[in-house]
């Protein structure tokens, strides 16, 4: 049976050979140059290292707000998160029995200073007078004594009459000396003066103290700041040393941070760092390192540090969470590679780690040693040079292989 379909024209024939063999020629030389990977470039710029940490906001101290005496709460005129001026009222107790108790004191005084009144213009007036009549009694008794006398020695009168004379006189001068003595302690010098003026001065600290009682009725706030905690309501009963509310005290302001103990050796006190709010990450503020702690946390291998903020922004408020970039160290136009890059990246620094550098198309292993790390970059101190082509470390390739860069990404 004879065939009778056309037959391809030779020349088409030849077409299709030579497109095969352009096609496997192609895939050699793409096998022979080997795959194509994403290059990343060594460059040169200013480079900051920084250590990076989550904190929180934190005063220095906190002023713990109770009531020292048992009383009823009938007014808090303030809110929790509410910024307060020192004096400003925070809580009011019921009173009515300590301004009693006021009153009552401020009598005792009054009573008291009539007391001493009463010896300056009475008492001691008359005293005065009883011994002007008790001296005038002792000098006639004086005088009948030395006149009995004379009339005894003559014999007109008996031993009898001279006794009761000479017992008068001895009467007239005890009333003169008891009268003496009353005058002696109405005066300001004497020992009823003294009590009663002592008298006064127990008065008056005794209403001090009642005025003192009854003004803790009234919880002012001790400094200017913030009220971050609030655990009292009208009608509550509260007991004294109780808190009942937590100030935090205006002006300085410290973010406190756990530092992975790694890191201690890259701090110094002193250093600036730049922070922000989780809550407001576009406003970045300044902080400088004012403290580290000298303990490691043996739980979580941490060091505590703070920072202090000159100028806290507004929003900055207690315990607010924030993040902080610490700046460690600064290279002007340091050499730089991509920790991705970077095999053994995890060498101590200056130790000796590697890369693959992109040569004549080969991938080819350089030890590098690396100086300052920070930001997903490594300073290369040795072993690479401005503008050279490394592969990422994640790159299944091996040195010596063949390889072609992409294009570079613009620089970062």
């Amino acid at each position: 049976m004879t065939d009778s379909s056309p037959k391809p024209p030779r020349r088409r024939r030849w077409a299709l050979v030579l497109l095969a063999v352009l096609v496997i020629a192609g895939l050699s030389v793409r096998w022979w140059r080997g795959p194509q990977v994403a290059a990343e470039t060594v460059q040169r710029r200013d480079f900051v290292q920084t250590v990076v940490a989550s904190g929180r906001v934190e005063t220095p101290h906190r002023v713990d707000i109770g009531a020292q005496i048992t009383g009823t709460v009938v007014r808090v005129p303030v809110s929790e998160g509410q910024s307060v001026m020192a004096g400003d009222m925070l809580i009011e107790l019921e009173s009515a029995e300590l301004r009693a108790g006021v009153r009552q004191a401020e009598v005792a005084v009054v009573q008291a200073e009539a007391r001493v009144r009463q010896l300056r213009e009475l008492q001691a007036p008359v005293a005065e007078q009883a011994l002007r009549q008790a001296q005038a009694s002792l000098d006639n008794a004086r005088s009948t004594l030395r006149r009995n006398q004379a009339l005894f020695q003559k014999g007109f009168i008996g031993e009898a009459a001279i006794e009761d004379s000479r017992k008068a006189y001895e009467l007239a001068d005890a009333q003169v000396r008891s009268a003496q003595k009353q005058l002696d302690t109405a005066r300001p010098a004497g020992s009823d003066h003294a009590l009663a003026v002592a008298a006064v001065a127990q008065a008056q600290a005794s209403a001090e103290a009642a005025r003192a009682r009854a003004a803790y009725a009234v919880i002012s706030a001790p400094v200017s700041g913030t009220l971050i905690g609030r655990n009292v309501e009208v009608g509550d009963v509260v007991q004294a040393g109780k808190v009942l509310m937590t100030l935090s005290p205006a002006g300085r302001t410290q973010l406190v941070a756990e530092i992975d103990e790694k890191n201690l050796r890259l701090l110094t006190l002193g250093q600036k760092a730049v922070a922000s709010a989780d809550a407001y990450p576009q406003q970045r503020f300044a902080a400088e390192l004012a403290y580290i702690n000298p303990g490691v946390n043996a739980q979580t291998g941490a060091v505590q540090v703070k920072l202090d903020v000159p100028a806290p922004p507004s929003v900055l408020t207690q315990d607010m969470t924030v993040s902080v970039d610490i700046e460690v160290a600064r290279r002007s136009g340091a050499l730089l590679v991509p920790l991705s890059a970077v095999h053994d990246a995890d060498a101590a620094e200056g130790a000796s780690a590697w890369v693959l550098r992109i040569e004549s198309g080969r991938a080819v292993r350089r030890s590098v040693s690396l100086g300052l790390r920070s930001g997903g970059w490594a300073e290369v101190l040795d072993g690479l040079g401005d503008g050279d082509r490394v592969m990422p470390a994640s790159a299944s390739v091996s040195s010596g292989a063949h390889v072609r860069a992409a294009a570079s990404a613009p620089p970062r």
